[in-house]
Protein backbone atom coordinates (compact mmCIF):
# COMPACT_ATOMS: atom_id res chain seq x y z
CA UNK A 1 0.00 0.00 0.00
CA UNK A 2 2.82 2.41 0.86
CA UNK A 3 4.58 1.63 -2.42
CA UNK A 4 1.39 2.26 -4.39
CA UNK A 5 0.76 5.49 -2.52
CA UNK A 6 4.32 6.65 -3.17
CA UNK A 7 3.98 5.86 -6.87
CA UNK A 8 0.65 7.71 -7.01
CA UNK A 9 2.16 10.73 -5.27
CA UNK A 10 5.08 10.74 -7.72
CA UNK A 11 2.74 10.55 -10.70
CA UNK A 12 0.62 13.39 -9.31
CA UNK A 13 3.75 15.47 -8.75
CA UNK A 14 4.81 14.88 -12.38
CA UNK A 15 1.48 16.25 -13.63
CA UNK A 16 1.95 19.46 -11.63
CA UNK A 17 5.44 20.29 -12.90
CA UNK A 18 5.50 23.09 -15.45
CA UNK A 19 7.40 22.17 -18.62
CA UNK A 20 7.78 25.62 -20.19
CA UNK A 21 9.44 28.91 -19.18
CA UNK A 22 7.91 31.97 -17.58
CA UNK A 23 7.02 34.61 -20.18
CA UNK A 24 9.13 37.51 -18.95
CA UNK A 25 11.36 40.04 -20.74
CA UNK A 26 14.29 37.61 -20.79
CA UNK A 27 12.11 35.10 -22.64
CA UNK A 28 11.63 37.57 -25.50
CA UNK A 29 15.33 38.48 -25.55
CA UNK A 30 16.27 34.81 -25.93
CA UNK A 31 13.46 34.23 -28.42
CA UNK A 32 14.60 37.08 -30.69
CA UNK A 33 18.24 35.96 -30.49
CA UNK A 34 17.17 32.40 -31.32
CA UNK A 35 14.97 33.41 -34.24
CA UNK A 36 17.65 35.70 -35.66
CA UNK A 37 20.10 32.81 -35.36
CA UNK A 38 17.47 30.69 -37.11
CA UNK A 39 17.53 33.07 -40.09
CA UNK A 40 21.30 33.39 -40.34
CA UNK A 41 21.87 29.73 -39.48
CA UNK A 42 19.45 28.43 -42.10
CA UNK A 43 21.03 30.66 -44.75
CA UNK A 44 24.47 29.50 -43.64
CA UNK A 45 23.64 25.82 -44.07
CA UNK A 46 21.40 26.09 -47.15
CA UNK A 47 23.38 28.71 -49.11
CA UNK A 48 26.84 29.34 -47.66
CA UNK A 49 27.51 25.62 -47.16
CA UNK A 50 25.35 24.83 -50.22
CA UNK A 51 23.26 22.09 -48.58
CA UNK A 52 20.07 23.42 -50.17
CA UNK A 53 16.72 23.86 -48.49
CA UNK A 54 15.74 20.18 -48.61
CA UNK A 55 18.86 18.89 -46.84
CA UNK A 56 18.73 21.73 -44.30
CA UNK A 57 15.11 20.90 -43.50
CA UNK A 58 15.89 17.20 -43.06
CA UNK A 59 18.92 17.96 -40.88
CA UNK A 60 17.17 20.32 -38.48
CA UNK A 61 13.81 18.57 -38.47
CA UNK A 62 15.70 15.43 -37.48
CA UNK A 63 17.49 17.38 -34.76
CA UNK A 64 14.17 18.88 -33.64
CA UNK A 65 12.57 15.43 -33.34
CA UNK A 66 15.49 14.10 -31.30
CA UNK A 67 15.55 17.13 -28.99
CA UNK A 68 11.77 17.06 -28.64
CA UNK A 69 11.97 13.41 -27.60
CA UNK A 70 14.50 14.34 -24.91
CA UNK A 71 12.40 17.32 -23.82
CA UNK A 72 9.21 15.24 -23.54
CA UNK A 73 11.04 12.54 -21.57
CA UNK A 74 12.28 15.16 -19.06
CA UNK A 75 8.68 16.13 -18.13
CA UNK A 76 9.94 19.47 -16.83
CA UNK A 77 11.47 22.73 -17.97
CA UNK A 78 15.22 22.72 -18.54
CA UNK A 79 16.49 25.97 -20.13
CA UNK A 80 19.28 24.41 -22.21
CA UNK A 81 17.16 21.59 -23.67
CA UNK A 82 14.19 23.90 -24.18
CA UNK A 83 16.13 26.55 -26.10
CA UNK A 84 18.08 24.01 -28.13
CA UNK A 85 14.73 22.56 -29.21
CA UNK A 86 13.41 26.03 -29.93
CA UNK A 87 16.44 27.01 -32.01
CA UNK A 88 16.06 23.83 -34.06
CA UNK A 89 12.48 24.91 -34.87
CA UNK A 90 13.74 28.38 -35.80
CA UNK A 91 16.33 27.08 -38.27
CA UNK A 92 14.02 24.40 -39.67
CA UNK A 93 11.19 26.94 -39.92
CA UNK A 94 13.33 29.32 -41.97
CA UNK A 95 14.35 26.55 -44.37
CA UNK A 96 10.75 25.30 -44.66
CA UNK A 97 9.51 28.82 -45.41
CA UNK A 98 12.16 29.33 -48.10
CA UNK A 99 11.32 25.90 -49.57
CA UNK A 100 7.59 26.74 -49.73
CA UNK A 101 8.14 30.22 -51.15
CA UNK A 102 10.98 29.55 -53.59
CA UNK A 103 11.34 25.86 -54.40
CA UNK A 104 7.61 25.13 -54.52
CA UNK A 105 6.98 28.56 -56.03
CA UNK A 106 3.94 29.42 -53.88
CA UNK A 107 5.26 32.91 -53.16
CA UNK A 108 5.35 34.80 -49.89
CA UNK A 109 1.66 35.76 -49.74
CA UNK A 110 0.29 32.29 -50.51
CA UNK A 111 2.88 30.67 -48.26
CA UNK A 112 1.95 32.97 -45.38
CA UNK A 113 -1.77 32.31 -45.90
CA UNK A 114 -1.14 28.55 -45.88
CA UNK A 115 0.88 28.77 -42.67
CA UNK A 116 -1.71 30.99 -40.94
CA UNK A 117 -4.33 28.35 -41.74
CA UNK A 118 -2.13 25.56 -40.38
CA UNK A 119 -1.38 27.49 -37.19
CA UNK A 120 -5.06 28.25 -36.55
CA UNK A 121 -5.91 24.60 -37.18
CA UNK A 122 -3.31 23.37 -34.67
CA UNK A 123 -4.44 25.90 -32.06
CA UNK A 124 -8.07 24.88 -32.57
CA UNK A 125 -7.33 21.16 -32.22
CA UNK A 126 -5.14 21.92 -29.21
CA UNK A 127 -7.95 23.88 -27.56
CA UNK A 128 -10.59 21.24 -28.33
CA UNK A 129 -8.33 18.47 -27.04
CA UNK A 130 -6.94 20.19 -23.92
CA UNK A 131 -9.54 22.97 -23.26
CA UNK A 132 -6.69 25.46 -23.15
CA UNK A 133 -3.89 26.93 -25.26
CA UNK A 134 -2.08 28.42 -22.27
CA UNK A 135 1.60 28.78 -23.22
CA UNK A 136 2.82 29.60 -19.70
CA UNK A 137 1.68 26.43 -17.96
CA UNK A 138 2.12 23.08 -19.73
CA UNK A 139 1.99 19.99 -17.50
CA UNK A 140 1.23 17.04 -19.80
CA UNK A 141 2.69 15.48 -22.92
CA UNK A 142 -0.23 16.05 -25.36
CA UNK A 143 -0.28 19.77 -24.58
CA UNK A 144 3.48 19.99 -24.97
CA UNK A 145 3.35 18.25 -28.36
CA UNK A 146 0.73 20.76 -29.55
CA UNK A 147 2.86 23.56 -28.05
CA UNK A 148 5.95 22.60 -30.06
CA UNK A 149 4.02 21.92 -33.26
CA UNK A 150 2.43 25.37 -33.00
CA UNK A 151 5.86 26.92 -32.35
CA UNK A 152 7.35 25.22 -35.42
CA UNK A 153 4.53 26.50 -37.65
CA UNK A 154 4.62 29.97 -36.08
CA UNK A 155 8.37 30.24 -36.65
CA UNK A 156 7.88 29.21 -40.28
CA UNK A 157 5.05 31.71 -40.65
CA UNK A 158 7.15 34.49 -39.16
CA UNK A 159 9.87 33.93 -41.76
CA UNK A 160 7.36 33.95 -44.63
CA UNK A 161 5.65 37.08 -43.30
CA UNK A 162 8.98 38.87 -42.88
CA UNK A 163 10.02 38.03 -46.45
CA UNK A 164 6.61 39.15 -47.70
CA UNK A 165 6.94 42.57 -46.04
CA UNK A 166 10.62 43.11 -46.89
CA UNK A 167 10.66 41.74 -50.44
CA UNK A 168 7.20 41.58 -51.98
CA UNK A 169 5.96 44.84 -50.44
CA UNK A 170 9.36 46.37 -51.17
CA UNK A 171 9.98 47.91 -47.74
CA UNK A 172 13.48 46.50 -47.42
CA UNK A 173 15.08 45.02 -44.32
CA UNK A 174 15.60 48.18 -42.25
CA UNK A 175 12.11 49.65 -42.83
CA UNK A 176 10.53 46.22 -42.24
CA UNK A 177 12.33 45.93 -38.91
CA UNK A 178 11.12 49.40 -37.92
CA UNK A 179 7.53 48.58 -38.92
CA UNK A 180 7.50 45.34 -36.97
CA UNK A 181 9.12 47.06 -33.98
CA UNK A 182 6.27 49.56 -33.97
CA UNK A 183 3.71 46.76 -34.07
CA UNK A 184 5.44 45.01 -31.15
CA UNK A 185 5.37 48.25 -29.14
CA UNK A 186 1.61 48.50 -29.75
CA UNK A 187 1.16 44.90 -28.56
CA UNK A 188 3.20 45.65 -25.42
CA UNK A 189 1.03 48.69 -24.68
CA UNK A 190 -2.11 46.62 -25.17
CA UNK A 191 -0.73 44.03 -22.76
CA UNK A 192 0.04 46.52 -19.99
CA UNK A 193 -2.83 48.97 -20.39
CA UNK A 194 -5.83 47.03 -21.72
CA UNK A 195 -7.75 43.84 -21.02
CA UNK A 196 -7.12 42.33 -24.46
CA UNK A 197 -6.59 38.56 -24.21
CA UNK A 198 -3.05 37.78 -23.10
CA UNK A 199 -3.09 34.57 -25.14
CA UNK A 200 -4.00 36.47 -28.31
CA UNK A 201 -1.30 39.08 -27.68
CA UNK A 202 1.27 36.35 -27.01
CA UNK A 203 0.67 34.66 -30.35
CA UNK A 204 0.72 37.99 -32.19
CA UNK A 205 4.01 38.89 -30.51
CA UNK A 206 5.39 35.39 -31.06
CA UNK A 207 4.74 35.51 -34.80
CA UNK A 208 5.94 39.12 -35.17
CA UNK A 209 9.21 38.63 -33.28
CA UNK A 210 10.07 35.99 -35.89
CA UNK A 211 10.08 38.38 -38.89
CA UNK A 212 11.72 40.99 -36.63
CA UNK A 213 14.60 38.58 -36.06
CA UNK A 214 14.54 37.41 -39.67
CA UNK A 215 14.68 40.90 -41.17
CA UNK A 216 17.42 41.90 -38.74
CA UNK A 217 19.34 38.76 -39.68
CA UNK A 218 18.90 39.55 -43.37
CA UNK A 219 20.02 43.12 -42.75
CA UNK A 220 23.29 41.77 -41.36
CA UNK A 221 23.94 39.04 -43.91
CA UNK A 222 22.62 40.23 -47.28
CA UNK A 223 24.90 42.04 -49.73
CA UNK A 224 25.00 45.81 -50.07
CA UNK A 225 23.23 45.49 -53.43
CA UNK A 226 20.29 43.83 -51.66
CA UNK A 227 20.16 46.43 -48.90
CA UNK A 228 22.14 44.48 -46.29
CA UNK A 229 25.38 45.07 -44.38
CA UNK A 230 27.09 42.03 -45.95
CA UNK A 231 28.56 40.75 -42.66
CA UNK A 232 28.19 37.13 -43.78
CA UNK A 233 26.13 34.27 -42.43
CA UNK A 234 28.92 32.59 -40.46
CA UNK A 235 30.05 35.62 -38.44
CA UNK A 236 26.44 36.78 -37.89
CA UNK A 237 25.41 33.30 -36.72
CA UNK A 238 28.34 33.15 -34.31
CA UNK A 239 27.46 36.60 -32.95
CA UNK A 240 23.87 35.62 -32.16
CA UNK A 241 24.94 32.22 -30.87
CA UNK A 242 27.08 34.01 -28.26
CA UNK A 243 24.14 36.24 -27.27
CA UNK A 244 21.88 33.18 -27.06
CA UNK A 245 24.32 31.23 -24.88
CA UNK A 246 24.76 34.19 -22.50
CA UNK A 247 20.99 34.76 -22.22
CA UNK A 248 20.24 31.05 -21.67
CA UNK A 249 22.94 30.96 -18.99
CA UNK A 250 21.16 33.82 -17.22
CA UNK A 251 17.82 32.03 -17.59
CA UNK A 252 19.40 28.90 -16.06
CA UNK A 253 20.51 30.95 -13.05
CA UNK A 254 17.00 32.38 -12.62
CA UNK A 255 15.41 28.94 -12.93
CA UNK A 256 17.76 27.55 -10.29
CA UNK A 257 16.77 30.41 -7.98
CA UNK A 258 13.06 29.72 -8.53
CA UNK A 259 13.49 26.06 -7.61
CA UNK A 260 15.43 26.97 -4.49
CA UNK A 261 12.71 29.26 -3.06
CA UNK A 262 10.35 26.48 -1.76
CA UNK A 263 13.28 24.86 0.04
CA UNK A 264 13.67 27.96 2.18
CA UNK A 265 10.13 27.72 3.59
Amino acid sequence: MNTNATTLDANMADTLINRVPHIILLYWVIKIASTTLGETGADMFSMTYDLGYGATILLFMGLFVVLLGVKLAMKRYGPVTYWLTFTATAIAGTAISDFIDRTLGLGYAAGSALLVSLLLMVLLVWYVREKSINVEYITNTPSEVFYWLAFLIANTLGTAAGDFVADQLGLGFADSAMLITGMLVVIALLHFYTKVSGTLLFWLAFVLTRPFGATFGDLLTKTHEKGGLDLGTVSSSLFFAVILVAAVYRETQLETSRKAIPELD
